[in-house]
């Protein structure tokens, strides 16, 4: 009865192998729907790294310029509380055919790797986006200053903005602080 079963077992297999299976040639990649290469590229972001001072144009037409970061000491009521901070004039240049949502505009930072607070002083200006529900026509332009927490001593700090969650390309800004 042990023998019939791998006889039984290849029986099941060619009778299945007929009934519209597609041959495999097993010479070629297989590719699960929806993992194409294209399709896989489109789904992992696209970070192009920029220096500070320098423009980044996004394939939406929107042009972005980071000032090099301008070291200051933030006031007494600034928050957090810390005693060096980093501030950019960031300049948002809308070259689109449509107006821009800046409520879409996000800017984080990092210093070794590790979050950078984002300072808000407003005895200084520093507030951040205060006309989030604004548009930006096409040819407008808008700046925004921002600031962040720095540790006592110059490091390497790295800045990502993006013109909106949906996103899938964003600029780095990189530099000393």
């Amino acid at each position: 009865m042990r023998s019939r079963r791998p006889l039984l077992f290849a029986c099941v297999l060619l009778a299945t192998a007929g009934c519209g299976a597609a041959a495999v040639d097993t010479n070629t990649a297989m590719t699960i729907p929806g993992t194409e290469p294209a399709a896989h590229q489109r789904l992992v972001p696209a970070e192009t790294q920029v220096d500070f001072g320098r423009e980044f144009r996004f394939p939406d037409g929107l042009t972005v310029l980071v000032s090099t970061p301008r070291t200051f000491q933030p006031s007494a009521t600034a928050y957090p509380r810390c005693a060096r901070a980093v501030a950019f004039e960031v300049n948002l240049l809308n070259d689109g055919k449509q107006p821009y949502r800046l409520s879409g505009f996000s800017a984080s930072a990092t210093v070794a790797g590790e979050p950078a607070k984002q300072v808000v002083d407003s005895a200084q200006g520093f507030t951040g986006i205060v006309d989030a529900a604004k548009d930006v026509e096409p040819g407008r332009n808008v700046r925004l200053t921002f600031a962040f927490a720095m540790p006592a001593e110059p490091v390497e700090l790295r800045m990502s903005v993006r013109p909106g969650p949906e996103s899938v390309t964003s600029a780095l800004y990189t530099g000393q602080a």
